[in-house]
């Protein structure tokens, strides 16, 4: 189920790169993407989505969740980015909740990684 959401080839140069550094590393993506589902989220709480907003959110959380491995986050935000820069913007909703959803199973993930690599 795992190998689904992340790929561990990336992890593992990440921690080869990071050394002690890479449950910092983990924290820090998980944290800011907290944030940027915030930002989605925010982005369509109004009567009208603000396009500029959930197209700079979904294209760094594509940025971010690529860079860590999070190949099937990263191409659900690319996905979402590319129908707001459409405005196409009748689904976003759903597709922030379609995002919403891989993250928690990524996050997932990254708990396990991190508890793994401290032990």
């Amino acid at each position: 189920m795992t190998a689904n959401h992340v790929d561990y080839g990336v992890l593992s140069n990440l921690q080869d790169v990071m050394e002690g550094e890479y449950p910092t590393l983990i924290d820090t993506f998980l944290s800011d993407s907290e944030q940027r589902l915030e930002q989605l989220h925010h982005a369509l709480s109004t009567q009208a989505p603000s396009v500029d907003e959930l197209t700079m959110a979904a294209h760094s959380f594509k940025g971010s969740s690529g860079n860590m491995g999070a190949l099937r986050l990263a191409e659900l935000c690319g996905q979402l980015e590319e129908r707001t820069q459409r405005r196409e913007l009748a689904d976003a909703e759903e597709w922030v909740h379609k995002i919403e959803r891989e993250f928690a199973a990524v996050r997932h993930v990254f708990d396990l990684e991190r508890q793994r690599f401290i032990q």
